[in-house]
């Protein structure tokens, strides 16, 4: 499902999209306050959202979403603009489970959909300087783990690359590991540190000074 209030923005994409024969587009909007009643129509697996739209913006139809009663709340990749890193961290409290710039390649959008669709959580490696730049800057409004967190180096290193962007696959080829393997390491981190998602992994890192 895509999102936006930009019709020629929607066309784009879609015209894009039409390129991935894995992907269809079954729906769209023009506004966050038409998301809820969409997905309860359509479906979607994934929704592409802009985080920037008059009436309703992203951040608000997640939450929109998240409140509702739908059965299945597809996750949510959101489109932005080098500038709206203080949105994302907005974004991320919400459950927004990836972020792209809007000048994306088409390669790297399709590995985000896909990606975010098996479970992962995303943020183009562009975004995430500023992102965890503005997290540092937060460190002291963090509450200090009482524990430390019992991780090996090789665990502190996958955790620093989830926080540079770097999806499962990457991290494999860096690692000379396999998929399979990075994402048993992955899911190992996320519960030693007691998280869900990857993106409250990084915030947990952050708080606990492994980044």
């Amino acid at each position: 499902m895509l999102v936006d209030d930009q019709t020629l923005v929607r066309e784009g994409i879609k015209s894009l999209l039409s390129l991935a024969p894995e992907l269809t587009v079954v729906a769209e909007a023009g506004d966050g306050m038409e998301v809820v009643d969409i997905i309860s129509k359509h479906s979607p697996d994934i929704v592409l959202m802009d985080i920037r739209m008059p009436v309703m913006n992203g951040i608000e139809a997640v939450k929109a979403m998240h409140a509702s009663h739908l059965e299945n709340i597809p996750p949510v990749i959101m489109l932005t603009t080098f500038d709206d890193h203080q949105l994302v961290l907005q974004a991320i409290q919400a459950g927004a489970k990836g972020f792209l710039l809007k000048d994306v390649a088409l390669e790297r959008l399709v590995d985000a959909i896909v990606a975010v669709h098996r479970g992962e959580t995303l943020i183009q490696p562009s975004l995430t300087q500023k992102v965890l730049t503005t997290l540092q800057n937060k460190k002291s409004d963090f509450e200090s783990s009482a524990e430390p967190i019992p991780l090996s180096v090789k665990e502190v290193e996958i955790l620093r690359l989830i926080a540079a962007g770097c999806s499962n696959r990457e991290i494999s080829e860096m690692m000379f590991k396999s998929e399979g393997t990075v994402k048993n390491q992955v899911s190992n981190v996320l519960d030693k540190l007691g998280v869900r998602d990857r993106t409250r992994a990084v915030l947990k890192a952050i708080e606990l000074g492994f980044i």
